[in-house]
């Protein structure tokens, strides 16, 4: 009986101790539920960091994208605005150097076109002004040939513009064509003859303006 008792015991033992190992081992493998509340919400909170992290660094980088791509959008409207500026200076400066040799040209014309008998030496003044060297002593052989022609004739004219036009340009030389309306007087038409002078004048812009070569003189001197 004693011994019987004693194995009585030895298994109540050896059940219990399974019991609390089991217990044990239930309670090891819950850890992450019976883990502490605080323990749980750090992790939470970390997690949210780290997601926030992700979310600021691809906002930071779009919006680095968009900066980029708006700096080079205003260098290239930049260069647009520059390129379309000078294109309009250069237009505008065309525009000027054509205004002023029609200007030159027209003037010169309107002088040449203006004579009187009684003052020769202004009209070949008129003729020669802003004419290059050789073109001047040409003119003032002209202007000697016609003296003989318009003394005689008692020869009077006066002139009016009518317009000038810039027929080419080359390298700063401009061809401008001119027109000028002359009212001629002498013996052989007393009450005068109405007529329209054309001249050709070819100015050089990169020498002061000056006039190189002008056409149209012989018809616009001829007597009518």
């Amino acid at each position: 009986m004693i011994i019987e008792d004693e194995r009585l015991e030895n298994l109540a033992d050896s059940s219990t101790t399974s019991r609390g190992t089991a217990e044990d081992v239930d309670t090891d493998g819950d850890e992450r539920r019976n883990e502490p509340a605080p323990s749980i919400i750090g992790k939470a909170i970390r997690r949210g960091r780290g997601a926030g992290n992700s979310a600021i660094t691809v906002r930071t980088l779009l919006v680095s994208t968009l900066l980029i791509a708006l700096i080079a959008g205003l260098g290239v409207l930049g260069w647009m605005v520059n390129s379309k500026s000078d294109e309009v200076d250069q237009l505008n400066v065309r525009a000027a150097d054509g205004a002023h040799a029609e200007q030159v040209a027209l003037d010169y014309a309107v002088g040449a076109a203006d004579m009187n008998f009684q003052d020769v030496s202004g009209w070949r003044g008129r003729l020669t002004k802003g004419t290059g060297p050789e073109l001047s002593n040409k003119l003032s052989q002209a202007a000697s040939s016609m003296d003989q022609i318009i003394t005689p004739l008692q020869w009077v004219s006066t002139s009016t513009p009518i317009a000038a036009k810039v027929r080419s340009v080359t390298n700063g030389i401009f061809v401008v064509d001119c027109f000028v309306s002359v009212m001629t007087k002498n013996t052989q038409a007393p009450e005068g003859i109405q007529s329209t002078a054309t001249y050709s004048l070819t100015i050089d812009s990169g020498h002061d303006w000056v006039i190189t070569d002008v056409g149209g003189i012989d018809s616009a001197l001829a007597p009518k």
